[in-house]
């Protein structure tokens, strides 16, 4: 079942650690916010997820 990752750019501060933490995952857009890039195979992005989630310093990413 494929999982849900949303970034609330409201909230976004585009530190960047979720790029770091996972870049095959999240990408920072032309203004340095982060976007979620669209799955590139059959691996599972929820564990990568969730730990970009997690080092997120203002807790925007929401993965389910």
């Amino acid at each position: 079942m494929p999982i849900s990752i949303e970034i609330d750019r409201d909230v976004c501060i585009g530190a960047g650690q979720c790029a770091l933490a996972a870049p095959k995952i999240f990408t920072q857009d032309e203004d340095g916010f982060s976007e979620v890039l669209p799955p590139s195979g059959g691996e599972d992005r929820g564990p990568t997820a969730g730990e970009a989630a997690r080092v997120c310093p203002v807790q925007a990413i929401t993965v389910a």
